[in-house]
């Protein structure tokens, strides 16, 4: 699996500034990817301005999303507001090439910059497919919570675990995920938190975890560096934007090496 993604300066309430941005990163790509992943509130930035630009589920940002799938040939993943009825979701998209799409909507909304007051919560957990990969979106704060993006075994695959309790499982178990993919803007004063949180839902869950996070100052003045990265199943970096740096990063996810590391080290036998 070959994956872009984009640690963006996001401009503040600028729609097509930012997917202009997008486009001129993204026209840099030298070989085929199978997702492209942007931050959180890629195309406006996140704050209170997120209910002032909400858009129709069909809105601007779908519409670029949809477009960029198709020229790539690729997976789009990025975060919008969209508003349904009264209620304003920070809704994370996953929209393919043919511009079919699905959606995550933030599971948890941070309450200590005000968001949970103008954000609505979403209540669905969800995994999703895409070229053979079964993939868990996040978004941001949801890091911070790991019972709500704990892997498992799927229910498919139970009746192959042991039954005694103690013995080591002989074939190859499928688990929920083998991807988590987690948009941000999470600021630069607690990158450490991020960057261990990232590190941590990928050992536990036996999962790649991609994060992409923004850099630069938003609209209220805060800061953001970044330190996106893809990081694996030992939670060691497959790849690692530079701090501070508006950057598109590459990188290629193993299959193969993921089940043989599941199968011999099968934590999820002892899964709480």
């Amino acid at each position: 699996m070959n994956i872009a993604f984009y640690q963006q300066d996001i401009v503040w309430n600028d729609r097509e500034a930012n997917y202009d941005r997008v486009r001129e990163r993204l026209a840099r790509l030298i070989e085929p990817v199978d997702i492209i992943i942007l931050p959180e509130t890629f195309s406006c930035g996140f704050g209170d301005n997120m209910v002032a630009m909400a858009e129709q589920q069909d809105g601007p940002s779908m519409q670029f999303a949809a477009e960029t799938a198709a020229l790539y040939d690729a997976l789009f993943v990025a975060t919008w507001p969209v508003r349904v009825g009264e209620k304003v979701y920070n809704r994370l998209h996953w929209v393919r090439p043919d511009g079919t799409f699905g959606f995550y909507d933030k599971g948890h909304t941070f309450r200590v910059s005000g968001e949970a007051d103008i954000i609505a919560r979403g209540t669905e957990r969800c995994v999703f497919e895409w070229r053979g990969w079964r993939i868990k979106p996040a978004v941001c704060y949801d890091l911070r919570f790991p019972k709500w993006l704990r892997n498992g075994v799927r229910e498919s695959e139970r009746s192959k675990l042991p039954t005694d309790g103690v013995s080591m499982c002989d074939e190859t178990i499928a688990l929920d995920y083998d991807l988590m993919i987690a948009c941000a803007n999470w600021p630069g004063s607690r990158h450490e938190a991020w960057s261990t949180l990232l590190k941590a839902r990928a050992i536990e869950n036996l999962s790649y975890v991609v994060g992409v996070n923004r850099v630069g100052a938003d609209g209220a003045d805060i800061n953001y560096t970044g330190n996106s990265a893809a990081v694996d199943f030992k939670g060691l970096p497959v790849a690692e934007c530079e701090s501070g740096k508006d950057q598109l990063m590459t990188a290629r996810l193993e299959k193969e090496s993921l089940e043989k590391f599941r199968q011999h080290w099968p934590f999820f036998l002892d899964f709480d």
